[in-house]
């Protein structure tokens, strides 16, 4: 038998801790949400993060004996705050757009057109093969990446000029390699 990693499993509750969190849920909820939606675009996101800061003092355990329990909760507010900025910072979740109905609802998504685009994404991949490979690091850079040519610059080592250099010769032969097939 496997031993028990501490860190999987969520420690148990007291009653007296259950208490001590129904109790500070119902004082500090609401300041909480306030504070939450000062600082995300929607409620129900603020609402995950409150709920986040409790679950965070379930796994603390013993906060029956938190001395400052409101400075402690705020602390852990702002750090619940943070840790989701990173990851959607890591996410590029402000990149993504979510699925409407009405905008989307004209698309494709046969077996054929599905077929068709990774077919094409294969085709573009193997002429992303076949570039020079600063050429190639510069398109990846610029456009799967999106750094800015100054950026990409720094990065490789070389003049912008040359950036905007490699960037060209790299979109001219991906567009004359795509016309061909």
């Amino acid at each position: 038998m496997k031993p028990k990693n501490p860190r999987s499993e969520s420690p148990e509750a007291t009653p007296s801790e259950l208490a001590a969190l129904r109790a500070m849920d119902d004082q500090f909820r609401p300041v909480l949400l306030q504070f939450f939606q000062r600082r995300v675009k929607d409620r129900s996101e603020a609402e995950d993060l409150v709920q986040e800061v409790f679950v965070r003092l379930l796994k603390r355990g013993n906060v029956a004996d938190l001395q400052d329990i409101r400075g402690y909760l705020f602390q852990t507010a702002a750090s619940a705050l943070t840790d989701r900025a990173r990851k959607n910072l890591s996410c590029r979740k402000d990149g993504h757009v979510s699925f409407d109905v009405l905008t989307h609802a004209h698309e494709d998504f046969s077996s054929d057109r599905v077929l068709s685009g990774e077919e094409t994404l294969t085709r573009v991949s193997r002429a992303l093969l076949e570039l020079p490979e600063r050429a190639r690091t510069v398109f990846v850079l610029r456009r799967l990446e999106g750094l800015r040519y100054q950026d990409i610059a720094q990065r490789l080592g070389i003049s912008v000029s040359l950036v905007e250099k490699q960037m060209a010769r790299a979109v001219a032969y991906l567009t004359q390699r795509m016309g061909e097939e």
